[in-house]
Formats: C-alpha cells, sequence, structure tokens
C-alpha cells in the first residue's frame, strides 16, 4: 500500500522534512521513495505541498500518515476533521501504591 508521509532530511539539532510517496512496507529512514510531494521546515515555518499530486495520489489509493493528514487539514487540501496524534496519557501511579500492589 502505498503512503504519503514525511521523511526527515537535515542534520543534527536541525530538523527539516520531504512530504514523500512511499510504500508503507519501507521504513521511514530507509530513503526510498516514488516521488518527493513537498516540504516542511518547522524551524523556519514553512510548508511547500504540492497539492495537486498529493489530491491525485489519495485518489489512486494512497493513504496519508496521521502527521501528514492533519498537515493537509490544515492547509485544506483535503476536508476532514484532525487525527489525534499524541499518545494516549496514562494515569500517574503513586509509589507507595506501586510498592503496595507487588
Amino acid at each position: 500500500m502505498l503512503k504519503i508521509r514525511l521523511q526527515r532530511i537535515g542534520r543534527k539539532n536541525d530538523p527539516s522534512f520531504r512530504a514523500v510517496l512511499t510504500d508503507s512496507k519501507n521504513s521511514t529512514k530507509s530513503g526510498r521513495f516514488l516521488e518527493i510531494l513537498g516540504t516542511y521546515n518547522p524551524k523556519a515555518g514553512e510548508k511547500n505541498l504540492n497539492a495537486d499530486r498529493i489530491k491525485y495520489w489519495i485518489s489512486k489509493g494512497a493513504k496519508c500518515s496521521d502527521t501528514m493528514h492533519n498537515f493537509l487539514v490544515h492547509d485544506k487540501v483535503i476536508v476532514g476533521k484532525k487525527v489525534n496524534v499524541l499518545p494516549k496519557k496514562k494515569p500517574t501511579v503513586k509509589r507507595k501504591e506501586l510498592k503496595a500492589k507487588k
């Protein structure tokens, strides 16, 4: 299955990302992709996404990663609700309770 996701480029402590189309079986750091669909620079706040190509690949059956989906909804490339990408927060357990269970 084809996926549209972010691939980190740039050096240490200077992140920048490419929006790429890749097979879902490829790892994110493998560097293998079919097409570059845009760039994202979080330090400068720049987002350059090729909306026409993204819509084309979605129409062909490509799925977006959750973060990429949120970017596209924010930029009004696709219509939908944003997806929660944060991990679920577990309730904190105090140490005394933890020792009492053992």
